[in-house]
């Protein structure tokens, strides 16, 4: 392959790994700073190595009872181990990322709601009170197991995991509790080269269950299929021109969209290397202090951020070579002229615009560049539509003329499966009414296309608060 060929779209994320293992087995896949204070050390993998672990893992899901409806729950900082396993959830059943931060309450929600029965954690060296608490939450939603993960770079014997007090609990030999172990422990001679148990997935099968605000800002979980992630990430890889061993920085929690998909798995299409600092990613104040150094040592040529990273990066003084650094990224909320502009001065780089929802995967805009025009969020990625459509009262479609306002609608491989139903409720597991139709996402958001396939956002539909990427319901706080 040439540097800037990509690797053809598969049936499954699974498969994808596996290809890019095939064609870059010593490429290095991904590399995990345990601390960003201590930058140039690393665990580093390479692409043969991460499909061996995520074959690991999706080995002992198996033997735990996951199936290919089966979701399993993941809410962690962000280390190597988690990543693999969503990849691993995804290979034999449905990943379901959860953002550690939410309320147990919230998180029992969406154990319920998506059906897991599976739990992967951070363990009590990487948070020891997200630990507790949701060993408890599994323990009354009645998971079949709880697994947790150690710190990137841990050595030696780890604290023993208790149930109750300091009680040892890695196993539940009386049936009335879950499974509790390090996952290191449970996929120990687990095969490595082939899943044990399970059929590959197939490209219309599920992939994730992606809790989001929704397109009116009510919470909701999305779900993806293999065909819409590898629609949405071939052509972020397609549109980026990443060669095989360019670095890219992943700092953003894996429960969100974009670090699941930005980098998480479209650099598999082109054997990218993609480097997360530290368990906090962007959320480490400490981060920042080094963050052009890493860039350097590192030689990252993209990055994907929210708004307010690069509003903080602006004000943190250049003292590294970052002539590597071709692609900063931004999205998941409006970008301020400020902040393009205060990142264009002090570093030399223009910030590069996208724009897309859960819904439709991911990213289903950006500025390619030299096509910079400030307002816009970039063309439409390959393989992706986009337009303006004029609602009317009767709930007729009519599609708006080049460069005029209406609401946006996106039409692709992309375009999710549906919204998780409440199985309490019966009926289908995922829906898509109300929100699809013929096939076009309805976003709530208005904007217009103007005769050169640029798109314009020019605000929402409904009310929504959008806070550093995330979708927030008014009528939450209000409540």
């Amino acid at each position: 392959m040439t540097t800037r060929e990509i690797l053809p779209q598969p049936e499954s994320t699974y498969q994808l790994l596996l290809d890019a293992a095939r064609t870059w087995p010593d490429g290095v896949a991904t590399q995990w700073m345990p601390d960003p204070a201590d930058h140039t050390r690393c665990l580093a993998w390479t692409y043969a190595e991460l499909a061996g672990t995520v074959t690991r893992i999706a080995n002992a899901l198996t033997a735990l009872g996951v199936r290919r409806q089966d979701a399993v729950t993941l809410a962690s900082a962000s280390t190597s181990m988690l990543y693999a396993a969503t990849l691993a959830a995804q290979a034999v059943g449905i990943a379901a990322p959860v953002n550690p931060a939410l309320s147990g309450d919230r998180i029992a929600e969406l154990i319920r709601r998506t059906g897991s029965r599976v739990l992967v954690t951070a363990g009590p060296e990487l948070d020891p009170q997200l630990w507790h608490r949701l060993l408890g939450v599994a323990r009354q939603a009645g998971m079949t197991a709880v697994l947790a993960l150690r710190p990137d770079g841990a050595h030696g014997d780890p604290p023993a995991l208790g149930v109750t007090g300091d009680a040892p609990a890695d196993a539940s030999p009386d049936g009335r509790g879950p499974v509790v172990a390090y996952l290191d422990d449970v996929i120990a001679g687990q095969p490595v080269g082939h899943l044990a148990g399970a059929d590959l997935p197939a490209a219309d099968d599920l992939a994730a269950f992606v809790h989001t605000g929704g397109t009116t800002g009510a919470p909701k979980v999305a779900a993806h299929t293999h065909a819409n992630q590898l629609a949405c990430s071939r052509g972020i890889a397609l549109s980026s021109g990443l060669a095989p061993g360019e670095g890219v920085l992943g700092g953003l929690p894996l429960f969100h969209v974009n670090a699941l998909i930005v980098t998480g798995i479209a650099p598999m299409f082109s054997g990218a290397r993609v480097v997360w600092p530290g368990p906090a990613g962007y959320r480490d104040k400490a981060l920042y202090a080094r963050f052009w150094k890493i860039i350097e040592h590192y030689q990252i040529a993209a990055m994907s951020a929210v708004p307010t990273v690069y509003g903080t990066l602006a004000q943190v003084p250049v003292d590294a070579d970052i002539s590597t650094l071709r692609l900063p990224i931004v999205g998941a909320s409006p970008l301020p002229a400020s902040v393009r502009e205060d990142f264009a001065q002090h570093t030399g780089r223009r910030l590069l615009e996208g724009y897309g929802l859960t819904e439709a995967t991911c990213a289903s805009t950006w500025t390619r560049p030299g096509e910079e025009r400030p307002g816009s969020v970039g063309r439409v990625l390959p393989g992706q539509q986009v337009k303006a459509v004029r609602i009317a009262d009767d709930v007729s479609w009519a599609d708006c003329a080049a460069g005029e306002t209406g609401e946006l609608v996106i039409g692709a491989p992309a375009v999710f499966a549906g919204y998780v139903a409440d199985p309490a409720l019966g009926g289908p597991r995922v829906s898509r009414e109300g929100v699809v139709r013929d096939g076009w996402l309805d976003t709530g958001d208005l904007g217009s296309v103007d005769a050169d396939g640029f798109v314009y956002l020019a605000g929402r539909a409904k009310d929504l608060i959008i806070r550093g990427g995330h979708n927030i319901d008014p009528r939450v706080i209000e409540d």
